[in-house]
């Protein structure tokens, strides 16, 4: 039988593109995505948005949500107070707080109608920290955490907002800083976890579109800390990415990995530009009607099996 699985990258505000994405794809097939995967993996605001898909709301909501709460969170009398204190946080995160809990309120892992990843980084141990539903029956404890916090903690990128501590005190940070590009986790998830057959995977990677790689100079001259310091995230980005798809499609099949991800022009959109959600969400949905006449038939047949998990709140 046919698994299908569902990764979103991290990317701050551009996060609007993958929601956007999926709401002209819910629109053309007049269901909620969240029905056709058996497994969603997302990483920072692709952890946010997968952790709304798993509650049910649909793509357009999820794209109502960057547009309503972007420019509370990253909002310039937010980033100038900040900016005052020398060596601390771009932004403080109570307004994402806020915004995430008058979305998902109190609820929990556990009320996922889907399978979850959701990857973080222990800053204590310098450990990866990853929440899962509880779909083995060795997830014994991630299902009672609140979905408010589970977003906090993949969402924390280092220099844009404080380290979450969790509800046991574990300093987390996002889960960007090593699985950006979550799609290789998704793969070994089903294969080495679930026990899913390689040959069954069909995987749908969302970006939240990509620059070209310009190192400059870098490729011909020795240099410094001073020029590659304003280059090496992106570099290392770009390399994990690229390593993270390779690895899905070496497990599961070039042909049974779709990569959406379109390029921008250098700066064209940031993290934390709010004003160009409007431009996000336009081009997530000419990317989805491309793409749909390629995609219907590999996801959007019939709908998966319903999850359930092993553990409930309660048990």
């Amino acid at each position: 039988m046919t698994k299908r699985i569902l990764a979103i990258d991290g990317g701050g505000i551009k996060g609007a593109f993958p929601a956007s994405f999926l709401a002209t794809v819910e629109d053309s097939v007049r269901a909620n995505v969240t029905d056709y995967f058996d497994l969603i993996v997302g990483t920072s605001t692709g952890g946010i948005l997968a952790l709304g898909l798993g509650l049910g709301l649909s793509a357009e909501e999820i794209v109502q949500f960057y547009e309503e709460s972007g420019p509370k969170v990253f909002g310039r009398r937010n980033a100038i107070r900040n900016l005052r204190r020398l060596g601390v946080a771009k932004y403080d995160n109570i307004r994402l707080r806020d915004a995430l809990q008058s979305t998902f309120g109190d609820r929990k892992l556990s009320e996922s109608k889907t399978r979850l990843v959701i990857p973080s980084l222990n800053l204590e141990t310098g450990q990866v920290y990853i929440y899962k539903t509880a779909h083995h029956p060795k997830f014994e404890r991630d299902y009672k955490e609140r979905m408010v916090e589970v977003a906090l903690a993949t969402a924390s990128a280092p220099t844009f907002f404080p380290t979450h501590r969790s509800s046991a005190g574990t300093p987390l940070i996002d889960g960007g800083v090593w699985a950006n590009n979550p799609v290789g986790l998704a793969v070994v998830e089903a294969v080495g976890v679930l026990g899913w057959p390689k040959d069954s995977l069909r995987v749908l990677s969302l970006g939240c579109t990509s620059e070209l790689l310009d190192v400059g100079s870098g490729r011909s001259w020795s240099l410094g800390l001073g020029y590659w310091g304003t280059k090496i995230v992106d570099l290392f980005m770009t390399a994990q990415s690229s390593a993270s798809l390779s690895t899905a499609q070496v497990l599961a099949g070039h042909e049974n990995v779709v990569r959406i991800c379109p390029y921008a022009p250098r700066g064209r959109f940031g993290l934390d530009t709010h004003k160009e959600i409007d431009s996000l969400r336009g081009l997530g949905d000419s990317e989805a009607r491309y793409a749909l006449p390629r995609i219907r038939p590999m996801f959007f047949g019939e709908p998966a099996e319903k999850f359930v998990p092993y553990k409930q709140v309660g048990d």
